[in-house]
């Protein structure tokens, strides 16, 4: 019996000793965090944070890739089937993990079995913002405008499924309103577009309207978030305009695929937390108009599992369907 268990014990150092070398030499070549807007966005430019911080500390190089398409899908796809070692690494959002599975008949991942969520990074807010010469000052006057020209005004958003055509969709059902969606392959795409007039509003992220705003080329309206922003303290929320509830903002997280080692994953959640919690890091993410989070796995996970159904009744009760 005791020889039984000695070879026992000699086949599992054999046979465990490489993996756990393996996890302590993580990571030995270039990690990939893939994003699936354009660089200049709220994601992207969390991405590139962290991913500055990881390069230094482990002293090995980390990429930001941008992949951008079908509301940040092909990104989400790519890195479900991706291996699973840590290298390939997805800054998810609720776009794509909370609130496709309801506009899609079908998507080609699991936003729950296909994913080890290592943290939510940010949560940031999306502000109604118009061209300088639309001529509306308020929530209330853009709607009365809206209302008289049914069908005439478009609103400009990154993808099918973004906070960003949500939102809209979602003021479009509260107001009543006729309004044409144009769907653009990132923010950035979209907003000279909406400075030029070409398109009549959008709920465009805080990063890319607060600039312009200040610069006199956008109106910024109000703000999607349920409280006010720091960076923007006169800027009313939706539900202070009239519009109780409303809520649409994105949030993004470091995600790897299913299976991936517990050591790798342990050792993403721990250095996103640290660099998350870094007072200089703070202040980077606020300056962008981001809040930081840092949490754990299992708090990220039970996020998704809350707000899935949350998102699906939301787009129920308003009738959106893919293509709108």
């Amino acid at each position: 019996m005791r020889l039984a268990a000695k070879l026992f014990a000699a086949l599992l150092v054999l046979f465990t000793a490489p993996f756990a070398s393996a996890q302590s030499s993580y990571p030995n070549r270039p990690v990939k965090i893939l994003v699936g807007f354009t660089p200049g966005t709220a994601p992207d430019l969390a991405a590139r944070i962290l991913a500055e911080r990881f390069a230094e500390v482990w002293a090995s190089p980390v990429v930001v890739e941008n992949l951008q398409g079908a509301g940040s899908n092909i990104a989400t796809e790519r890195v479900a089937k991706s291996a699973a070692d840590g290298y390939t690494l997805l800054m998810g959002g609720n776009s794509a993990l909370v609130i496709n599975p309801s506009l899609y008949e079908t998507l080609p991942f699991d936003p729950v079995k296909d994913f080890a969520p290592i943290s939510q990074v940010f949560i940031a807010a999306n502000v109604l913002a118009v061209p300088s010469d639309v001529p509306v000052k308020s929530v209330a006057e853009l709607v009365a405008l809206a209302k008289a020209s049914p069908g005439k005004l478009s609103y400009g958003h990154a993808g099918i499924g973004t906070s960003q055509h949500l939102g809209a969709e979602l003021f479009k059902y509260m107001a009543k309103l006729d309004i044409a969606s144009v769907p653009y392959r990132g923010t950035t795409a979209f907003i000279p577009d909406l400075v030029s007039g070409r398109i009549t509003m959008s709920f465009a992220n805080i990063v890319n309207v607060l600039p312009l705003a200040r610069e006199g080329k956008l109106r910024a309206l109000a703000i999607s978030s349920r409280k006010r922003s720091p960076l923007a303290p006169d800027l009313p929320t939706m539900a202070e305009e009239g519009f109780p509830g409303f809520e649409a903002v994105p949030w993004f997280g470091l995600m790897a695929p299913a299976g991936t080692p517990p050591e790798i994953v342990a050792k993403l959640h721990d250095e996103t937390v640290k660099t998350l919690a870094m007072p200089e890091m703070r202040k980077k993410f606020g300056e962008l108009g981001l809040e930081a989070v840092g949490n754990t796995p299992s708090e990220f996970t039970d996020v998704i599992k809350r707000e899935t159904p949350e998102w699906a009744k939301v787009i129920h009760d308003a009738g959106i369907k893919l293509g709108n």
